[in-house]
């Protein structure tokens, strides 16, 4: 599946939008991914995900009409999930390269600089590290670190997600070859990654972080319970249905995360960031 190199003139940013998300945050985030590139996109494809409050219709209407960059609106009539936005949006984006981007997070101006020569020379996705970021996106909170080598890749996606979905640039007909995005609850990126490496895909990591993700507050509080822990059993079947994981790596996997969503918030956080290769900025 791996693409043949040649050169991207074009790309498109795909970036959902909910009821959640603020009119400052979606600014930065849609700024910082356009005007604010050393390589802009040639379009944003902002994907309006059911109704929003007023003044974040009234920001999506001023980005339309101000940005430089051509912006395309998607806009579903009921909050459908993230699976349905982006596979929405996917549709109509205008060309084969895109870029992954959250509307409250930040992408660096050198982050499209850095990874479409990656896409150019061949890769079907590319990720980066990310910085963890709170209300000033100027003093990072911690580092999380992309495993970097496709054998790296392979080897990390058997105990858990190998690379961060707001920072990827993916071939859009790599990713419809396998079936696009499917409905796995909160785990629609990690279920895309392995079958894509099961089908032969070319996935890459650059060390350098190249996208700020905002932590918000509760963040870790949100990741633990039960129902996050159904949304894992339910991961770790596809996995060993699929034969990614075997039965061993599969009982690894159930145990670790029936750990870590059932202990203190503090602990988790502590194990999140340790899983996930996060440290010291």
């Amino acid at each position: 599946m791996t693409a043949t190199p040649a050169a991207v003139p074009q790309f498109s940013v795909l970036m959902p939008v909910y009821r959640g998300d603020t009119p400052e945050r979606l600014r930065r985030a849609a700024e910082s991914t356009t005007v604010e590139q050393q390589r802009p996109p040639a379009e944003l494809v902002l994907v309006r995900d059911g109704p929003v409050p007023a003044p974040l219709e009234a920001e999506l209407g001023r980005l339309a009409r101000e940005l430089p960059v051509p912006v395309v609106r998607v806009d579903l009539e009921r909050n459908e999930g993230l699976t349905a936005a982006l596979s929405a949006g996917l549709a109509r984006c205008r060309h084969d390269v895109v870029a992954r981007m959250d509307a409250d997070d930040v992408s660096y101006p050198r982050r499209f600089a850095v990874q479409l020569p990656v896409i150019e020379a061949g890769a079907d996705v590319v990720g980066s590290s990310m910085h963890e970021i709170g209300e000033d996106e100027a003093r990072p909170l911690a580092l999380r670190r992309a495993p970097v080598g496709q054998d790296r890749i392979l080897a990390v996606s058997r105990r858990r997600n190998p690379l961060s979905h707001p920072s990827v640039v993916f071939r859009r007909s790599a990713v419809t070859a396998v079936g696009g995005y499917e409905d796995v609850p909160l785990a629609e990126d990690y279920w895309l990654w392995v079958r894509l490496l099961r089908a032969g895909a070319d996935l890459r990591n650059v060390a350098e972080p190249l996208v700020g993700y905002r932590v918000s507050a509760g963040a870790y509080e949100r990741r633990g319970g039960m129902r996050m822990f159904r949304a894992d059993l339910a991961l770790q079947a596809r996995l060993l249905r699929s034969g990614h994981v075997g039965f061993l790596q599969w009982a690894v996997n159930v145990g670790v995360r029936a750990g870590y969503r059932f202990v203190p918030t503090r602990l988790r956080e502590l194990a999140y960031r340790a899983m996930a290769g996060t440290g010291r900025r």
